[in-house]
């Protein structure tokens, strides 16, 4: 292929070329691309503008440097592991689809303040107090890591007493404990991608250009009130989340 003709800046043109060889399979996953002088030759542009279209490669997520080797086809193979989002229920004992997962360091207790995003999700205006822990969490075959955080309001922690002595209780019994309150337990889940901050990429250890799966769980008491929001991240390179779907049957009236 000779010097490229495609509208747009120079750079984005020599990166849709190299695109486009990567959808056709010239560029196979795990493979080098061409070196720097090679892709100069090829295209008849400027180190610079190499460079720049790699850059943008890269940001894509379609690439990754390796210093002192080159760019290479970034491979992406099926997520190592399966994260299951179900809760089940065996008398008083409550499971979670990750209860299985080793903790990778002691639980970070904090307090903090609901923000825009988390007060509407409580139920709670900006800047209610909440008690905050963070579980570093790791998959025992795989590696993979994922971050639960919970946070639980002041006024729940009031209704549970444990939950003030011990805020780091783990979900599953946190469940149990409401339940023991009065509470009927309900669920509600949401999953968004998102690009990771760099805290959040270095603990997790996810690679360039890589998003996160960022769900975040509700967890309802009587008259569906807020009781507690639980948020899991994991690298999206490395985690896929499993559901299971049941079909509720609609309430029934009965006359008065």
């Amino acid at each position: 292929m000779g010097e490229i003709q495609r509208p747009g800046a120079l750079y984005q043109q020599v990166a849709a070329e190299i695109r486009s060889g990567i959808s056709a399979g010239e560029y196979k996953p795990g493979s080098p691309l061409p070196s720097e002088a090679q892709l100069i030759e090829r295209y008849k542009v400027s180190r610079p503008t190499v460079r720049k279209a790699i850059a943008a490669l890269r940001a894509e997520g379609l690439i990754e440097v390796i210093h002192g080797k080159g760019s290479y086809v970034r491979a992406l193979p099926a997520p190592a592991v399966t994260i299951e989002r179900t809760i089940t229920r065996s008398g008083k004992t409550f499971r979670t689809g990750h209860h299985a997962w080793e903790q990778a360091e002691a639980p970070a207790i904090y307090r903090t303040a609901t923000t825009a995003i988390t007060g509407p999700l409580l139920g709670l205006a900006e800047g209610e107090a909440l008690f905050g822990v963070d579980w570093l969490l790791t998959d025992p075959g795989t590696g993979t890591r994922a971050l639960h955080t919970v946070l639980i309001p002041f006024a729940t922690a009031d209704q549970a007493q444990q939950l003030a002595e011990a805020p780091d209780t783990e979900p599953e019994q946190i469940y149990a404990i409401l339940t023991a309150a009065g509470h009927k337990l309900t669920w509600h889940e949401t999953v968004s991608a998102r690009m990771p901050l760099p805290d959040e990429r270095s603990t997790l250890d996810i690679p360039d250009a890589t998003p996160i799966l960022h769900t975040a769980r509700i967890t309802h008491g009587t008259d569906q009130r807020p009781l507690i929001l639980e948020e899991l991240r994991a690298s999206a390179d490395r985690a896929q989340l499993g559901y299971r779907v049941t079909a509720d049957s609609p309430r029934q009236l009965r006359a008065i």
